[in-house]
This record gives structure tokens, sequence and C-alpha cells, in this order.
């Protein structure tokens, strides 16, 4: 029986069918690799525990070389981890007993105990004596009784431009002077009842007052920005009221809250607004507004 060669055979549409798949390009995922690599690992894996252990053991001396440096670094991340531990006392030294007196961990701020009182000593916490009502005493070289209470330029009492000027300059003398006394009595009388900026301030410092004090703050005036009247607008900005905008230098002192000290000495620029309205023949404040500028 005669066989005709392929190119004279009759095609079928299961042979164009077959013929498509073959040629069809394999759908080949990284899942299916993963799978025939280890399939493969498999295959070649010796048989047996001490087949196993002669193949690690007989490898290159490259390959030897990188499990010494994987071994030494584990055991240095241990070491490191252990004397980390060790210093921050979450664990004891090797070979060491633990105590009572080496597991108890004192106070932060401790209060006066009966030993110090008796033998006159007073209670320290950094440096500063504990008070009796428990909150770090306020040095004297920083007492409230250094600082002097700001005065009223003459200036200040003109109705003009340059008098709305000098009293906002004295104004924030007189926030100064509260930051650093706590006595707010005289930022109360050159303010508006309404004002919700001097309102905001001076709860601010007495609720800083309340568990602590400040010393050491500071305001400097570096150039007016703005001086110019703002029109009334018949509900929060009422007649004869300029507006005043500065660019100073602030610094925010040192301030004690209970027995924690908080010390910000460093300059920063901050922009301050205010409107002073000419009231019974003076100046008030009615509105203000304190940014820090961000460098």
């Amino acid at each position: 029986m005669m066989v005709p060669p392929l190119s004279e055979r009759p095609v079928t549409e299961e042979d164009e069918e077959r013929f498509r798949q073959e040629c069809a390009p394999r759908k080949y995922t990284l899942r299916q690799r993963w799978a025939d690599y280890r399939a493969e690992v498999k295959a070649r894996r010796p048989k047996g525990a001490r087949a196993r252990a002669r193949a690690w053991l007989h490898v290159e001396p490259f390959y030897w070389g990188m499990r010494v440096v994987y071994i030494v670094l584990f055991a240095g991340a241990v070491l490191s981890v252990y004397i980390n531990g060790v210093a921050e006392g979450w664990w004891p030294a090797w070979g060491e007993r633990p105590t009572v007196a080496a597991t108890t961990t004192p106070p932060i701020y401790p209060t006066p105990t009966a030993s110090a009182t008796a033998s006159g000593e007073a209670a320290m916490s950094g440096g500063y004596q504990i008070g009796p009502d428990g909150v770090l005493v306020r040095p004297a070289e920083h007492a409230a009784s250094t600082y002097t209470k700001p005065e009223l330029p003459e200036e200040a009492k003109e109705n003009t431009e340059k008098g709305a000027e000098a009293a906002a300059e004295h104004y924030l003398d007189v926030a100064t002077y509260a930051w650093n006394t706590g006595d707010t009595s005289a930022l109360t009388e050159l303010s508006d009842s309404d004002s919700g900026f001097a309102q905001s301030l001076m709860r601010k410092i007495e609720n800083d007052y309340a568990n602590g004090w400040t010393f050491g703050h500071s305001l400097r005036v570096e150039h007016i920005l703005l001086l110019e009247p703002v029109p009334a607008n018949g509900a929060d900005v009422p007649p004869n009221t300029i507006g005043v905008k500065f660019s100073a230098i602030a610094v925010d002192g040192t301030k004690c809250v209970g027995q924690r000290i908080i010390v910000r000495d460093e300059e920063y620029q901050s922009t301050i607004s205010i409107l002073m309205t000419w009231r019974d023949g003076r100046w008030v404040e009615t509105q203000g507004k304190a940014e820090r500028n961000e460098n």
C-alpha cells in the first residue's frame, strides 16, 4: 500500500486545530515556573539524611565562605540585641541574679521622703527643688518679681495711626510680661472682652501657671508690615479701628509643667496682626492673630 507524502494528504479540521494549538505561544506563568523549579530541585535532591548531609558539606569554598559570613552576621545581631537588652534593663546580664532592689524602678519624679524631711534636705529633681505642692520651685534669679510691668508710652495715648502702632507694641510687651509672671490683669485692661485672641492668650497663660511657671519668654518687633485704618463692618470691626501687622522674633523660654522642664531657647519668626480700636479716650485691642513662620 502506497502512503502518499504529507504534502499530498488531505488536511482535515482536526489537523488544522492541532497545528494551531502547537503553534500558539505557551502561557508560562511565574507560579508554573516556580513549581517546575521546585520539582526539578526535589528530583535532584539526594535521598536519605546521610546523603543530604554529605551533599551539604561537599560544596565549593565560595559557598562555605558565604555560610561563615551569614553565621557571623547572625551571631553579631544576637549579641547586639543581648547587650542592648542588658543596657535597657530588659533582662539581667549572663550569670547575674536579679534582685528586688535591682528590678524595682524608682519614680521619675520622687516625692519628699520622711528621712529627707527629718534631715532637713530638700527633695530635688533635675537640679530643681520640689515644692510642697509637688511642683518644681521656680529659680529665684528668674522670679516673677524680676520682671518690670511695661508702662504705656505717651505716643500710645494719641488718636493717630502712630498712636495705634505704639499701643499695639505696648500690648505685645504686656503679653510678654504676662507670660513671664502669670499676671494677666494689665492684659485684661487693654483687651476687649469679646476678643477671642485675648481670651485664648490669657487662658493659655493661666493654664501654664495652674501647675507650673514660665520665664525667659521674649518678643522683639523687627518690622511693621502693615499700618492702616480698617473700615467698620457693624459686626466684629467697630469704628475708629487701625490694623497693625508686625514681623517679630520670639523665644518661648523655659517652662515648668509639674515636675517637667521644657526649654525652648531657639529664636523663631512670627507674624502678629492686631486691630486696635480707639474707645473712651484710649486704644483697646479688639482682634488679634499670631502665626509662627515656617522656615
